[in-house]
């Protein structure tokens, strides 16, 4: 094969990967998202930021109320993700302290912060030009 029958391949395979997965990274945010419900994680916000961001595809946004509960919904985040997608975070921030961990996936960036934080920070209204997505309605899309 040429090269470039080769690129030409190559993309005619990647559009058609696309346009069965139009968005890879969502099924990771609503595990993510389903895995801080679990551990009644309260006020669960997903943000699809792709569109206003370079940091990543989605915004994970979720209360605890207490410091334990900060680090049990982030290790339950943890367990399941690596359960079902044998990923590991990049980076987490905040365990030592726990009133805001942020774990990094990459696609997906996880924010678990108890409520004064939440409400200080407010990163709802500093990404509200970002798509913000009701996950028990994207679960049912997903399906």
């Amino acid at each position: 094969m040429s090269d470039r029958t080769q690129l030409e391949y190559t993309l005619a395979q990647s559009t058609a990967t696309l346009g069965e997965y139009p968005d890879p990274t969502r099924p990771l945010a609503l595990t993510i998202a389903h895995a801080a419900e679990d551990r009644k994680g309260h006020e669960i916000v997903l943000l699809c930021v792709s569109e206003v961001c370079y940091l990543a595809d989605y915004f994970v946004i979720v209360t605890g109320f207490s410091n334990v509960q900060v680090r049990s919904i982030s290790q339950a985040i943890a367990d399941q993700v690596e359960e079902e997608w044998q990923r590991l975070p990049l980076r987490i921030e905040g365990q030592s302290d726990a009133s805001w961990i942020v774990m990094d996936y990459g696609d997906a960036i996880v924010h678990i912060l108890k409520p004064q934080e939440r409400e200080f920070y407010n990163l709802e209204a500093f990404w509200g030009h970002a798509e913000r997505i009701d996950f028990s309605v994207a679960e049912v899309d997903a399906q």
